[in-house]
């Protein structure tokens, strides 16, 4: 049986491609709405296993997934990952760069795309939950104004295209993602034979 493996966000999110490179037999993807939530499945054993962004190269400690682990002292560690991210700016076939007025994605990924952003005010930046939530409501909305700023694949998955690429501020930004499971039971054998 293949191992459950939890992640905040959607198919097509960075944390899904940090789940399958973190796990390396084959796994089974539990998408979840939040980094408690996404605890919580492992916690609640739901899932074998939890992978939680917690540092980016460019915007720093991830507030959010890092208190979510701090609330479980029976989670452990298993492993730790750098994923080289890259970001591309997302819309419906046919928008163009010129056209879109409104670009959505989680908040800690507007943070690694400043440098786009102040290259294009007119553009509003729209915080989401996830980055390929983002690209999923891009896909919803059928507006060709609005986009996304979430991984490439996301853009394959959701029928969205690309419309421009490379939009991170730096050239080595990262996000450093761990492998988490619940703590193992130990006992003590002296307390057993007693």
């Amino acid at each position: 049986m293949r191992p459950i493996v939890a992640f905040q966000g959607e198919t097509g999110a960075f944390s899904e491609a940090a789940a399958e490179q973190l796990v390396p037999e084959p796994i089974t993807l539990l998408p979840c709405a939040t980094f408690e939530d996404t605890v919580r499945a492992v916690v609640d054993g739901h899932a074998d296993y939890a992978v939680i962004p917690i540092r980016n190269v460019t915007a720093g400690p991830v507030h959010e997934g890092l208190d979510a682990l701090a609330r479980y002292a029976s989670l452990e560690t298993l492993g730790e990952l750098s994923l080289p991210v890259r970001f591309a700016m997302m819309g419906l076939p046919g928008a163009t760069v010129d056209g879109v007025t409104e670009v959505l994605s989680h908040p800690m990924a507007l943070k690694q795309v400043t440098r786009f952003l102040a290259a294009h005010p007119r553009i509003t930046a729209v915080e989401a939950y996830d980055t390929a939530g983002a690209a999923r409501m891009v896909a919803i909305r059928r507006d060709p104004t609005a986009a996304a700023i979430a991984a490439r694949w996301a853009a394959a998955h959701y029928g969205l295209v690309i419309l421009e690429e490379g939009l991170e501020d730096r050239p080595d930004n990262a996000t450093t993602f761990v492998l988490v499971r619940r703590r193992r039971a130990v006992f003590d054998t002296d307390q057993l034979s007693s």
